[in-house]
């Protein structure tokens, strides 16, 4: 037996109503090339409220969460779980195959003593990183790296919008792209939360949907249906829109004409590559930025965490030790 954070059942109305903290049976590995991680700490995504809240297939249940962690594997090395599951046989980019899951989805997530990976999906944790600044990356950071650095064409000295403040994608693209030179600008609700920004290395901040002093080269929007309508109309003509996720709803209307009028650019981005997670790695320790940690609890404290996500009010990253 072994302690984990799970899904015993499924509630649209109630995500949390379905989450357990406790023990359950030790998971055997899936495949013969698939290796034992021993987790030292895990992090909480929206995708695990989503999980609960009926993505998740009902045949899986019960399921271990998450798909964020960091620990040990078989040899002694300290590692970094890339989540991204690809398919038998599957070669090139993880993220482009049709078939690809992530940890949680079909097998056993980070949120518990161990888990199963195939082997090549960790990455060496540099000593510079502690076990909960390391735990953040695999889903939130690198796909905000993946998003800023290899999907937008927009370059450093560029103007870009994020969309929403306080989150896991937005934080980590407001530090990565002050670090590299971008100017930001972020847009939140919340006066805490733009003040946030700004320590971040924002440039400025603004209210939702507000008028900005000039159209930007891109905007990235992880939020979705609450945003969609204003991140159309605040990038430049020839400009590009990164989308990544949609908090908020993905029900949005677009406005055609206004796309080819303007020979706007609408990229789709979804998490990243093991080989984007390792160069993620090396760029944390070569500028000195960290993730943004809102807050760290011991896994059986686990559903004080789920609570402060689905209430909104979180700043960066809530990590579990183990």
């Amino acid at each position: 037996m072994m302690r984990a954070v799970y899904a015993k059942s499924l509630s649209p109305q109630d995500p949390l109503a379905g989450l357990d903290v406790g023990d359950l049976p030790e998971p055997e590995a899936p495949a013969a090339d698939w290796e034992k991680i021993t987790l030292k700490a895990s992090a909480l995504n929206h995708h695990d409220l989503f999980s609960l809240g009926g993505v998740l297939d009902q045949e899986v249940l019960p399921m271990i969460l998450g798909s964020d962690g960091a620990g040990i594997d078989a040899a002694g090395n300290e590692v970094i779980v890339h989540s991204v599951i690809a398919s038998p046989g599957w070669r090139g980019d993880e993220t482009l195959d049709p078939k690809r899951t992530i940890l949680s989805e079909r097998h056993p997530g980070t949120m518990s003593d161990h888990v199963w990976v195939p082997a090549g999906n960790t990455v060496p944790k540099p000593a510079e990183l502690s076990w909960e600044e390391a735990a953040c990356l695999p889903t939130s950071w690198l796909t905000a790296y993946r998003m800023l650095f290899s999907v937008s064409p927009a370059k450093p000295g560029s103007t870009i919008l994020i969309q929403g403040a306080g989150g896991g994608v937005s934080t980590a693209l407001t530090t990565m792209a002050a670090a590299t030179g971008f100017r930001v600008w972020v847009t939140s609700r919340s006066r805490e939360k733009q003040t946030h920004a700004l320590m971040l290395g924002a440039d400025q901040v603004f209210d939702p949907g507000a008028r900005l002093p000039k159209r930007v080269d891109a905007v990235f929007d992880s939020v979705g249906q609450a945003t969609w309508d204003h991140t159309l109309k605040s990038v430049r003509p020839g400009g590009t829109v990164v989308t990544c996720g949609a908090t908020s709803g993905s029900s949005a209307v677009t406005e055609l004409n206004r796309v080819f009028f303007t020979q706007l650019k609408i990229l789709g981005s979804t998490m990243g590559t093991r080989d984007e997670l390792d160069r993620l790695t090396g760029f944390l320790v070569g500028t000195g930025i960290r993730p943004t940690i809102d807050s760290v609890l011991p896994l059986n404290h686990a559903v004080k965490g789920f609570t402060r996500m689905l209430g909104g009010s979180l700043m960066g990253k809530i990590v579990f030790t183990h």
